[in-house]
C-alpha cells in the first residue's frame, strides 16, 4: 500500500509540472497567445528596400548551400573518379550524391523563390528555371549510378549559371557546404 501511495503522488506531481510548464509557455507567448501573431507585424512594417535586400540574402544562402553540397558531394567525387564502377566505396557516395543531389534541387527551388522578392535578382534566375526543373529526377539517377557523368555535369552546369545569375544582379553565392543535418533535413 505504500508503494501505491507513492507512485501516485509521483504522478500527481509530475502532472502539475506538466501543468505549470504548458501554463507558463502560454503566458510567455505574448497577450496575443501566439508568437506568430507578435512577429507579423515588424515583417509587414519594413520597407521594400529591406526586404529586397533580404531576398538577396537568403537567395545568397540558399544558393550558396546548394553550390556547396553540389561541389563537396557530386563534382569533386566526380572528378576523383568515385562514380566509376569497381572504384573504392562506389555505393557509399552514390548515396551521398543522391542526397546531396535532392538537397541542391530544394536549396535552387528555395532560392528562386526568393529572387522573385528583387526585381533585378528575378530577371537574372529566370532563364534558369527549366535547368532547375531538369535537376528534379536527376538524385534517384545518382543514388542507381545511372549516366553519373552527364548527371554530375548537370548539376555542376547549373550551379555555376546560377552563380553567375546572382553575381550580375549583385549577388555574388559563394560555395558554403551544409552540414549533415542541414543535408538530412533536404
Amino acid at each position: 500500500m505504500v508503494g501505491m501511495s507513492l507512485s501516485i503522488r509521483r504522478m500527481v506531481v509530475a502532472a502539475l509540472l506538466c501543468t505549470a510548464l504548458v501554463a507558463g509557455g502560454t503566458a510567455c507567448a505574448g497577450k496575443s497567445g501566439s508568437t506568430e501573431a507578435v512577429a507579423r507585424p515588424a515583417a509587414a512594417s519594413s520597407s521594400p528596400a529591406e526586404r529586397q535586400k533580404l531576398a538577396k540574402t537568403r537567395f545568397v544562402a540558399n544558393a550558396g548551400l546548394a553550390a556547396g553540397a553540389t561541389y563537396q558531394w557530386i563534382v569533386k567525387p566526380w572528378k576523383a573518379g568515385k562514380f566509376k564502377k569497381g572504384a573504392k566505396g562506389r555505393r557509399f557516395t552514390l548515396i551521398k550524391a543522391g542526397l546531396a543531389g535532392a538537397f541542391t534541387y530544394n536549396r535552387l527551388k528555395a532560392a528562386q523563390r526568393n529572387a522573385k522578392g528583387d526585381p533585378t535578382l528575378s530577371k537574372a534566375v529566370a532563364p534558369l528555371s527549366a535547368g532547375i526543373d531538369k535537376l528534379k529526377d536527376l538524385p534517384k539517377k545518382l543514388r542507381k549510378g545511372d549516366g553519373v557523368d552527364s548527371v554530375s555535369g548537370s548539376f555542376d552546369d547549373i550551379i555555376n549559371s546560377v552563380k553567375d545569375a546572382g553575381k550580375s544582379a549583385g549577388a555574388e553565392v559563394k560555395n558554403k557546404v551544409p552540414s549533415a543535418g542541414q543535408l538530412a533535413k533536404g
